[in-house]
Protein backbone atom coordinates (compact mmCIF):
# COMPACT_ATOMS: atom_id res chain seq x y z
CA UNK A 1 0.00 0.00 0.00
CA UNK A 2 1.37 3.42 -0.87
CA UNK A 3 1.75 5.81 2.02
CA UNK A 4 -0.82 8.54 2.31
CA UNK A 5 0.34 12.04 1.59
CA UNK A 6 0.36 14.05 4.73
CA UNK A 7 -1.86 17.08 4.95
CA UNK A 8 1.10 19.19 6.01
CA UNK A 9 3.00 18.45 2.78
CA UNK A 10 0.00 19.37 0.63
CA UNK A 11 -0.60 22.46 2.74
CA UNK A 12 3.06 23.40 2.44
CA UNK A 13 2.85 23.22 -1.36
CA UNK A 14 0.06 25.78 -1.22
CA UNK A 15 1.90 28.29 0.99
CA UNK A 16 1.49 31.79 -0.30
CA UNK A 17 4.25 34.35 -0.28
CA UNK A 18 3.53 37.77 1.17
CA UNK A 19 3.79 39.23 -2.36
CA UNK A 20 1.27 36.72 -3.75
CA UNK A 21 -1.16 37.38 -0.90
CA UNK A 22 -0.83 41.14 -1.34
CA UNK A 23 -1.61 40.77 -5.07
CA UNK A 24 -4.70 38.64 -4.33
CA UNK A 25 -5.76 41.07 -1.60
CA UNK A 26 -5.43 44.02 -3.98
CA UNK A 27 -7.47 42.19 -6.63
CA UNK A 28 -10.18 41.37 -4.09
CA UNK A 29 -10.28 44.94 -2.80
CA UNK A 30 -10.64 46.26 -6.37
CA UNK A 31 -13.43 43.76 -7.01
CA UNK A 32 -15.16 44.86 -3.80
CA UNK A 33 -15.04 48.51 -4.90
CA UNK A 34 -16.42 47.59 -8.33
CA UNK A 35 -19.24 45.64 -6.69
CA UNK A 36 -20.03 48.58 -4.39
CA UNK A 37 -20.36 50.83 -7.43
CA UNK A 38 -22.51 48.25 -9.23
CA UNK A 39 -24.73 47.90 -6.16
CA UNK A 40 -25.14 51.67 -5.81
CA UNK A 41 -26.08 51.97 -9.47
CA UNK A 42 -28.52 49.08 -9.25
CA UNK A 43 -30.15 50.43 -6.09
CA UNK A 44 -30.50 53.80 -7.82
CA UNK A 45 -32.12 52.08 -10.80
CA UNK A 46 -34.52 50.26 -8.49
CA UNK A 47 -35.49 53.51 -6.77
CA UNK A 48 -36.07 55.10 -10.18
CA UNK A 49 -38.22 52.18 -11.33
CA UNK A 50 -40.29 52.35 -8.16
CA UNK A 51 -40.81 56.10 -8.42
CA UNK A 52 -41.66 55.86 -12.14
CA UNK A 53 -44.20 53.14 -11.58
CA UNK A 54 -46.52 55.43 -9.64
CA UNK A 55 -49.84 53.81 -8.87
CA UNK A 56 -49.96 51.97 -12.18
CA UNK A 57 -53.11 53.77 -13.27
CA UNK A 58 -53.48 53.71 -17.02
CA UNK A 59 -50.97 50.91 -17.49
CA UNK A 60 -52.11 47.95 -19.48
CA UNK A 61 -51.26 44.46 -18.29
CA UNK A 62 -48.15 44.25 -20.47
CA UNK A 63 -46.76 47.56 -19.12
CA UNK A 64 -47.37 46.53 -15.54
CA UNK A 65 -45.77 43.13 -16.15
CA UNK A 66 -42.78 44.71 -17.85
CA UNK A 67 -42.21 47.12 -14.95
CA UNK A 68 -42.48 44.30 -12.44
CA UNK A 69 -40.02 42.19 -14.43
CA UNK A 70 -37.51 45.08 -14.59
CA UNK A 71 -37.75 45.69 -10.84
CA UNK A 72 -37.30 42.01 -10.05
CA UNK A 73 -34.34 41.78 -12.42
CA UNK A 74 -32.64 44.78 -10.79
CA UNK A 75 -33.34 43.34 -7.33
CA UNK A 76 -31.76 40.06 -8.40
CA UNK A 77 -28.66 41.90 -9.64
CA UNK A 78 -28.45 43.77 -6.33
CA UNK A 79 -28.77 40.53 -4.34
CA UNK A 80 -26.04 38.92 -6.44
CA UNK A 81 -23.73 41.90 -5.89
CA UNK A 82 -24.33 41.69 -2.12
CA UNK A 83 -23.56 37.95 -2.14
CA UNK A 84 -20.33 38.51 -4.07
CA UNK A 85 -19.35 41.31 -1.68
CA UNK A 86 -19.88 38.94 1.25
CA UNK A 87 -17.65 36.35 -0.46
CA UNK A 88 -14.95 38.97 -1.05
CA UNK A 89 -15.13 40.11 2.59
CA UNK A 90 -14.79 36.50 3.71
CA UNK A 91 -11.76 35.94 1.46
CA UNK A 92 -10.11 39.14 2.75
CA UNK A 93 -10.73 38.06 6.35
CA UNK A 94 -9.16 34.66 5.58
CA UNK A 95 -6.07 36.39 4.17
CA UNK A 96 -5.83 38.48 7.34
CA UNK A 97 -6.27 35.54 9.72
CA UNK A 98 -3.94 33.23 7.80
CA UNK A 99 -6.55 30.67 6.72
CA UNK A 100 -6.71 31.68 3.04
CA UNK A 101 -6.31 28.71 0.74
CA UNK A 102 -7.62 26.13 3.20
CA UNK A 103 -10.70 24.14 2.16
CA UNK A 104 -13.65 24.75 4.48
CA UNK A 105 -14.88 21.19 3.99
CA UNK A 106 -11.85 18.91 4.27
CA UNK A 107 -9.21 21.27 5.68
CA UNK A 108 -6.83 20.51 2.83
CA UNK A 109 -5.10 23.02 0.62
CA UNK A 110 -6.88 24.72 -2.26
CA UNK A 111 -4.42 24.79 -5.15
CA UNK A 112 -3.06 28.18 -6.11
CA UNK A 113 -4.24 27.88 -9.71
CA UNK A 114 -7.84 27.59 -8.49
CA UNK A 115 -7.49 30.60 -6.21
CA UNK A 116 -5.83 32.65 -8.91
CA UNK A 117 -8.74 31.89 -11.23
CA UNK A 118 -11.38 32.27 -8.50
CA UNK A 119 -9.93 34.10 -5.48
CA UNK A 120 -13.18 33.76 -3.50
CA UNK A 121 -13.04 29.93 -3.56
CA UNK A 122 -13.65 28.29 -0.19
CA UNK A 123 -13.51 24.65 -1.29
CA UNK A 124 -10.84 22.54 -2.95
CA UNK A 125 -11.68 21.12 -6.35
CA UNK A 126 -12.56 17.68 -5.00
CA UNK A 127 -14.97 19.07 -2.36
CA UNK A 128 -16.50 21.50 -4.85
CA UNK A 129 -17.15 18.67 -7.30
CA UNK A 130 -18.74 16.64 -4.51
CA UNK A 131 -20.94 19.62 -3.52
CA UNK A 132 -22.09 20.13 -7.11
CA UNK A 133 -23.09 16.46 -7.46
CA UNK A 134 -25.40 16.70 -4.46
Amino acid sequence: MPAKKSTSSSAASAKWTKTELNAIKKELQEEYERLQEELATTESDIAQLVSDSGDGAGDDVADAGSKTFEREQEMSIADNARDLMDQVEKALAKIDDGSYGICESCGGAIVKARLRAFPRATLCIKCKEREERM
